[in-house]
């Protein structure tokens, strides 16, 4: 479990203790389920990491909403766009092992997750990791009820495919940023596990999308 289910958790269970000595038990059941909703929410399964060469897996669990080309830089990339609902694990992982060679916080809105123009215009953090010639990007995105984004890595972290690198809390979205030549294994409508489900396999080595970065974000916002 992710330490901040404890967090919200522990203070619900003293105030359900303290209403239950002053007043009647019956307001103890609300704040209660409330608590247990905040240690399920903060669930953090152990995951099965594929293996195989160019593996590329998902860095969230979620829904798949949309699969299309954009262009990032001058170049064309396929981005992957998983939506976070509230019942979703929201633990978020890397995509492909490798080192974080940029990591750029972005401030803006909260507008629904599932509005395409979320992607562009909410807060967000955008990571790129390279691997052996291998560059992946992906997108830890807020929506409309997450308010804090969290990442754990710095800028020069070797990370292990599949490997937690942080969370957004409550409603949510991630997007992946593959080279075109990847070859695609989820299509829209599939429900994915952050860090088991495979979402392509990467033909060949694609430039990096973003110059290295001498500083880097450790955490989102707070």
């Amino acid at each position: 479990m992710v330490p901040d289910g404890y967090y919200y958790a522990i203070p619900l269970v003293g105030a359900a203790a303290l209403l239950a000595w002053l007043a009647s038990p019956a307001w103890v059941v609300p704040l209660l389920l409330l608590a247990f909703f905040f240690l399920w929410f903060f669930r953090d399964p152990e995951r099965e990491v594929p293996d195989s060469p160019g593996a590329v897996v998902s860095p969230a669990d979620g829904k798949v909403t949309d699969i299309s080309p954009v262009t990032v830089g001058g170049t064309r990339w396929v981005r992957i766009s998983i939506f976070l609902n509230v019942f979703d694990v929201h633990v978020n992982r890397s995509p492909i092992g490798g080192v974080i060679r940029d990591v750029r916080y972005q401030k803006g809105k909260f507008l629904n997750a599932m509005n395409e123009t979320s992607a562009e215009l909410n807060e967000q953090n955008v990571v790129t990791v390279k691997g052996e010639g291998e560059a992946v990007v992906f997108k830890q995105i807020a929506g409309l009820l997450a308010r804090r984004i969290v990442f754990t890595k710095k800028v020069g972290d070797r990370v292990e495919r599949g490997e937690r690198v942080g969370l957004i809390k409550f409603g949510s979205r991630t997007d992946v940023l593959l080279d075109p030549s990847a070859t695609l294994q989820i299509k829209v409508g599939d429900r994915v596990k952050g860090g088991s489900s495979l979402l392509a396999i990467l033909s060949k080595k694609p430039e990096q999308l973003y110059p290295v970065s001498s500083t880097g974000v450790g955490q989102g916002a707070r």
